[in-house]
């Protein structure tokens, strides 16, 4: 069984004795939610850039962890970091960098 941390116990708790109910967003927030999705996916220039094999290498074997196709998430990578979101996550692999 996992072990719940404080604040975890609390939810589940609230949960159990029916102290939390589900909320459905109003159609002006889930009109803004679709225009903010849209406008992140949509892609309409293309850029041509050259990597090492190395590092294409661990872009694909990253995005294979992540489940997802490698140019998406480069395009993912590069859209966190110039909107200043990019937080770094150690991979379970054993890089180049890291050896």
């Amino acid at each position: 069984m996992i072990k719940l941390d404080d604040f975890e116990q609390d939810l589940l708790t609230a949960y159990e004795q029916g102290e939390l109910e589900s909320t459905t967003p109003s159609k002006a927030d889930l009109a803004k939610f679709k225009a903010a999705a849209l406008a992140t996916t949509i892609k309409d220039k293309r850029v041509n850039i050259r990597l090492s094999s190395p590092d294409l290498m661990d872009i694909q074997a990253r995005a294979l962890e992540e489940g997802i196709p490698y140019q998406t998430l480069i395009a993912s990578v590069l859209h966190k970091y110039v909107s200043g979101r990019l937080v770094e996550k150690p991979s379970s692999l054993n890089s180049r960098s890291n050896q």
